[in-house]
């Protein structure tokens, strides 16, 4: 199927018409690598033989070249000797004497080397031997690549050519643009007498549409057609060499597969164009690999100086490597396609590469956005080249670090240190920053490389800037070297009253290290207590190391609960306020604050601020930025109430690999398993404690993996395996002084389990000491929380007060699925005594829990409303004594006025009004006005007792 090639055919149509007529003819089809010229040669015999032409053709080689007549012995060869005995000799008949010449085939071997007169006698009798055969037949001569003929070849045609115009003959022959061999003084001779030169065109989209029906046998997708067209510019030798890839392997041209055309490099498309590069002249070949290395487009002087030309070398190149078709149109030289730097790529050896990388590197200095280009150079290179390489790549990694590409700037300072030395400081200084790179995406790596760097540094000040790298939160996966460090370093940089500038952020942040390596020592804490005390009301916090070391020592106080929780959210609100919202923060000590200030219920302005850091993160940041961010605000949803919220943030860092980054890390290990646990989300749990189950053993994250252990129990309804886990995280945290009731709830749970299993003593002990912790802590979710749990266990008219109790301090609570829980619980109690407040309780509780996301608790609430609702449509039927003692007490008379007016003992007045009490659901006389009149309406008036 030849496409889009109606007016080449038309003008050989019309060339063949006049060579009919006596009138030859030479027709030459050029243009760049893959253009069809090819294709559009073979096509013509096709055409010929509607007219009765004779064919003769021939295909040259470069491999061919020093074969003498090779070509021509392909064009007359087959004609001649399947010529039958008349023809043959009446077609040698106008050469006498020249017969065995022509048929030698070791003449044509050697008459290349014979003496000139020998050549000549030959040229002579092959040019009479075609006028011979034209004149009984018109003849169609067809050269592909002329450019690669055989010198006697060529002298030959260059003869037949110059005498077209009175033969019978049209000569049609391709030639490549910019090949070497086309320059040859015989192919220009010949190419120079041509009346015609057909470029065929590269496809259109039409024919690429075409082209992909054809292949497929069925119209592609448009999309894959356009994808098919834009990778390939419609170059047919491309466009064919990928379509039969793609349809050999079974691809469909759909639109789903238009980025596989894009990606595809056919090698055998690659294998062409290394012969076709290989057989061009060595600047050429040179500033092919110079692109090749350089990968990008870049600039013209960049190429020139990688190979080594002057500028008209290097532009006469340039200019080849464009005729081959090689280039795409541009401001700067880029290769038409990939496979084709694949295959110059391919050529060069390993030493060359290294070389040409080297000279980029060089080369690249100065040029636009060169330093990373530079950097990008020396990754390829192996061998050392002293500090200039270092110092380009240590740059190009600052850079990298600036637009959000640690792992790049990572690469680039791994490659450096092979220009550093083995001890020294430089290298002490360049594992550092690699240190700082790494710790986004790889804190064993971090930590190890800061572990390397310490011995090396020789001052006390160099140590702790180089330990500051590492933040506070993941000194627990550091080598105990680096921990071991931190306190005599603290010691030697001296009294912090007595530093300023530099040294003395150096100092408060070596600090906030050490401190946090403490946390777990009740000693420690109240010490840290102490340290924030120092600091007055109002602590400084215009410094980033002012308000890491104020962060651990608010993480200490909120861990031991010794400060109450709104000094500690006024405080940690103000922190926030300074930080800007950017998603680097996760490897500073600020996702502490995350837990205080949602153990503080102080999450609002951490709500907004956690969401721009996540935009920043999704725009700038790395994966692991954005897990840890996820788990943040799975926490602080968790901390308002909000299920759905706190699931999907928490499946979202889970699913980003938030525990797989690091199961060092404390805090993300205590967040995941809060969450999890708060949410009694079973698969959540599980997963944690897949992942982090006996990789923590700090006391801390330990505790609330114990925690997490009990959760799983009480899904599976071993209560009392739940209650042992719940003990053993309250002894775990006991030990080493952090009892925050929010931060770890275990106090809640398991009161909750020994009133379940009947321990009414041992829950009621439990929850008393959770609310007097609550109390001091100061937030309305746990306190409030406490109180539900205690007015359980105490059950009767006081259990339902403290309900109420639990209720009002909910109210004010930014937890709005406790106060739906403590409503359902206050409007259960209330329920089995009749009382009509209960349905608003339970109604109010369903609203609440849907708002949450909590499914089940609404449900719940809702079927429990629906039972009260009912209850209450039976009025409660009152006797003619109970409804009138309770109009007489409803009208304001005493028991001892009612039973002297009545004539009864004050003892039954009060039986009486007791149970009125309970059929009514009130539990005082001062409501017994806004229920009478109704129950006595719903069951009519006895009559009553006047007064006298």
């Amino acid at each position: 199927m030849l496409l889009e090639r109606d007016d080449e055919l038309s003008m050989v149509s019309e060339a063949l018409r006049s060579a009919h007529q006596g009138c030859g003819s030479l027709l030459v089809i050029s243009g760049p690598v893959g253009n069809g010229k090819s294709e559009l040669l073979r096509a013509l015999p096709g055409a010929a033989a509607q007219e009765d032409v004779r064919v003769l053709s021939a295909g040259a080689s470069a491999l061919e070249q020093d074969y003498a007549f090779g070509v021509t012995r392909q064009l007359l060869g087959p004609a001649l000797f399947e010529a039958d005995g008349k023809t043959r000799e009446r077609w040698l008949s106008g050469a006498a004497g020249l017969a065995e010449l022509v048929l030698s085939e070791d003449l044509f071997d050697a008459a290349g080397t014979r003496p000139v007169s020998v050549r000549q006698a030959v040229l002579f009798g092959l040019l009479k031997l075609v006028e011979q055969m034209s004149a009984e037949q018109t003849s169609m001569i067809l050269v592909d690549g002329l450019q690669w003929a055989d010198e006697p070849s060529l002298q030959w045609l260059a003869r037949v050519t110059s005498r077209l115009i009175r033969l019978r003959i049209l000569v049609v022959v391709t030639v490549w643009d910019g090949e070497p061999t086309s320059n040859r003084p015989t192919v220009q001779a010949i190419t120079g007498a041509a009346v015609r030169v057909l470029r065929p065109r590269l496809f259109s989209l039409a024919g690429t549409r075409a082209l992909v029906a054809d292949q497929y046998g069925e119209a592609g997708h448009e999309e894959f057609v356009l994808a098919c067209h834009e990778t390939t510019g419609g170059n047919p030798l491309f466009l064919k060499s990928i379509l039969f890839n793609l349809s050999v392997n079974g691809v469909p041209p759909r639109a789903e597969h238009a980025e596989q055309v894009r990606s595809l490099r056919p090698a055998e498309l690659r294998d062409r164009l290394i012969d076709c590069i290989g057989s061009q002249a060595e600047p050429v070949r040179n500033v092919a690999k110079a692109m090749a290395i350089v990968s990008a487009r870049a600039d013209a002087e960049v190429i020139r100086k990688i190979a080594g030309l002057d500028a008209a070398g290097c532009s006469e190149a340039m200019h080849a490597l464009h005729a081959l078709g090689l280039l795409a149109c541009g401001q700067r030289p880029g290769f038409v396609h990939v496979v084709v730097q694949d295959a110059i790529e391919e050529s060069m050896t390993a030493e060359e590469r290294e070389t040409l990388h080297i000279r980029a590197a060089k080369a690249l200095h100065g040029s636009e956005n060169a330093v990373e280009q530079r950097a990008d150079q020396m990754l390829a290179t192996t061998s050392p080249q002293g500090p200039w390489m270092a110092d380009v790549l240590r740059t190009a990694a600052s850079t990298a670090m600036r637009r959000g590409a640690p792992e790049l700037a990572s690469r680039y300072l791994r490659r450096a240190l092979l220009d550093t030395s083995t001890n020294g400081e430089d290298r002490a200084r360049l594992l550092v920053e690699l240190a700082t790179a790494e710790r986004a995406f790889d804190v064993g790596a971090s930590v190890r490389h800061i572990n390397h760097a310490l011995p090396l540094l020789s001052s006390a000040r160099d140590r702790a800037a180089a330990i500051v790298n590492v933040p506070p939160t993941l000194l627990g996966a550091a080598p105990p070297g680096v921990r071991a460090l931190i306190r005599p370093v603290f010691d030697e940089l001296g009294d912090v009253d007595e530093l300023s500038g530099a040294d003395r952020e150096l100092k408060l942040r070596i600090e906030a290290r050490m401190r946090y390596l403490d946390r777990t020592d009740p000693a420690a804490l109240a010490d840290g207590s102490t340290r924030l005390a120092e600091f007055g009301g109002d602590p400084p916090m215009g410094t980033p190391a002012e308000r890491e070391l104020l962060t651990l020592l608010l993480f200490a106080v909120t861990l031991s609960s010794r400060r109450s929780s709104p000094w500690v959210a006024r405080i940690a609100e103000r922190i926030v306020e300074r930080e800007p919202a950017l998603s680097s923060h996760v490897h500073t000590a600020l996702p502490l604050l995350v837990p205080v200030l949602a153990a503080a219920e102080s999450t609002g302005r951490l709500t907004s601020w956690l969401g721009t850091a996540l935009d920043h993160a999704r725009r700038h940041g790395t994966v692991v930025e954005q897990a840890l961010i996820r788990m943040e605000q799975a926490v602080v949803a968790l901390h308002t109430g909000r299920v759905t919220d706190a699931r999907r943030a928490a499946t979202d860092a889970f699913e980003l690999g938030a525990l797989e980054w690091d199961t060092a890390d404390p805090t993300t290990v205590i967040a995941m398993a809060s969450v999890a646990t708060g949410l009694r989300d079973v698969e959540l749990t599980r997963n944690v404690l897949d992942i982090c189950g006996t990789a923590a053993t700090n006391a801390c994250p330990a505790s609330m993996l114990h925690l997490m252990r009990g959760t799983l129990a009480m899904a599976e309804g071993d209560l009392r395996l739940a209650l042992e886990r719940y003990q053993e995280c309250g002894r775990h945290l006991g030990r080493s002084g952090m009892n925050n009731p929010v931060l770890f709830p275990w106090r809640a749970l398991a009161a909750d389990l020994y009133r379940r299993l009947g321990d009414l003593d041992a829950a009621r002990e439990l929850a008393e000491e959770d609310c007097l912790l609550a109390a001091e802590w100061g937030a309305p979710a746990a306190l409030g929380r406490a109180k539900r749990i205690l007015g359980e266990v105490i059950g009767g008219e006081a259990g339902i007060a403290v309900l109420r109790e639990s209720v009002d301090i909910l109210e004010s609570s930014a937890n709005a699925l406790e106060l739906a829980r403590s409503l359902l619980k206050l409007g259960t109690e209330l329920r089995e005594q009749g009382h009509p407040e209960t349905v608003g309780h339970l109604r109010r509780s369903h609203r609440l829990a849907l708002d949450c996301g909590e499914v089940q608790l609404a449900e719940l609430a809702q079927a429990s409303a629906l039972e009260a609702a009912s209850r209450q449509t039976e009025r409660p039927t009152l006797t003619k004594a109970e409804l009138l003692v309770a109009r007489l007490a409803a009208a304001g008379d005493t028991n001892r006025d009612i039973a002297q007016l009545l004539g009864v003992s004050r003892r039954a007045v009060e039986k009486h009004l007791t149970s009125s009490y309970r059929k009514l659901g009130i539990h005082h006389r001062g409501a017994l006005a806004g229920v009478l009149s109704q129950a006595g309406a719903d069951r009519g008036s006895t009559g009553g007792h006047r007064r006298p």
